[in-house]
């Protein structure tokens, strides 16, 4: 039984599901929305759904309710993890122990904007270009003081080749090659 009398018409259309969704991602819970709007809770529960609302269990509405500079303090972390660290949804999620819709909406109350993947990706492959030449850079310096590929693969666990690889992306002299081997006859055989 309803224990709430139907809105009228008017009442009903005037309140939409956005601000439903945007008051309950406030911290309202479901029986004060029915309670404020006059509507029914099936309705309310309904037009949450077609809000595309991520429903929250009553601990998160507890835990949301005790302490919200936590929140605001987990907001800010998770934007800072996506802005600068290039962090992606999925990761935020896990970092916070929420879905991907809970971080998301954590990142937008922060102040955070969205990226489409393409950004995610260039800013990734950013990063990994800008670690790559820290890395050729820090091998060239190390060769410069003597060091040789071989050993500078095996202290950074790459093929030789690689190293040659970054050796030369970092703009290297190289110093010519030694043969290792045994010393080579230079005479022509008759």
């Amino acid at each position: 039984m309803n224990p709430h009398p139907p809105a009228t018409s008017d009442t009903s259309k005037a309140v939409t599901p956005q601000a439903l969704r945007q008051q309950y991602e406030s911290g309202a819970t479901v029986d004060e929305l029915v309670t404020a709007s006059g509507l029914s809770y099936g309705t309310v529960l309904n037009r949450l759904h077609d809000a595309g609302t991520v429903m929250r269990t009553s601990w998160q509405t507890r835990r949301m309710r005790q302490n919200p500079q936590a929140r605001q303090r987990l907001a800010a972390h998770l934007r800072t993890l996506y802005e600068q660290r290039g962090a992606t949804l999925t990761e935020l999620s896990a970092a916070a122990g929420e879905t991907r819709r809970s971080a998301r909406r954590l990142l937008i109350e922060a102040g955070g904007t969205v990226r489409t993947t393409q950004q995610t990706l260039r800013i990734r492959a950013a990063a990994r270009a800008a670690g790559r030449h820290k890395l050729a850079l820090s091998l060239r310096a190390r060769y410069e003081a003597g060091a040789t590929v071989p050993d500078l693969a095996r202290e950074h666990s790459y093929s030789i080749a690689t190293v040659y690889r970054l050796l030369h992306q970092a703009g290297t002299l190289m110093r010519p090659q030694h043969h290792h081997g045994p010393a080579r006859d230079t005479r022509k055989r008759p």
